[in-house]
């Protein structure tokens, strides 16, 4: 077995005691309450007065919210499906590599900030929307950088700093013909 091979074996177990250490901690529990909190107040929002304030805008602004409020459920609901396969793992009904799947992860950050802030009418939507845009978008980075911590690394075999074999390498690079 290669180098390589060797470190990408390793990372592997390394994340599943990570993931398994990350969806038993206080910090996950948090992040579950918060992120299944922000659902329901987004749903009940746009549901609500949010339905309500958006029959009070211009036709231009109303698209806008109308096109926001879509990103922000869609979001949502990213954010709970990740939430859900965490919990998943807490509770043995998943494994780490079935979490792991293209499925169950985490896509790309769409630069939805960038676009909605070129829109023409963002400083006319409600305040409660752009409230709850920017948790949404805050939760959302956060549960990118843990997904990635969680899962990215196995794709990327970690160099080793600090072996034998390249210490010895480099004492013969300094020494050489010693």
């Amino acid at each position: 077995m290669t180098l390589q091979q060797q470190n990408a074996a390793a990372i592997g177990p390394r994340n599943t005691i990570g993931a398994t250490r990350f969806v038993s901690s206080k910090m996950f529990s948090n992040i579950f309450a918060d992120g299944m909190a922000l659902v329901e107040e987004t749903a009940n929002y746009l549901d609500g007065e949010g339905r309500d304030a958006a029959r009070d805008l211009d036709r231009d602004a109303a698209l806008s919210y109308a096109g926001l409020s879509m990103r922000l459920t869609t979001r949502l609901m990213q954010i709970a499906s990740w939430l859900l396969v965490m919990r998943a793992i807490r509770e043995e009904q998943m494994t780490y590599d079935e979490a792991a799947q293209d499925k169950y992860r985490l896509g790309t950050p769409e630069p939805d900030r960038a676009r909605l802030d070129d829109a023409a009418h963002l400083d006319l939507l409600p305040a409660r929307l752009m409230i709850l845009r920017e948790a949404t978008a805050k939760l959302y980075e956060r549960i990118v950088r843990i997904d990635g911590e969680l899962f990215d690394a196995q794709m990327q075999p970690a160099t080793p700093q600090f072996d034998a074999a390249s210490r010895i390498a480099t004492l013969r690079r300094v020494f050489p013909g010693e």
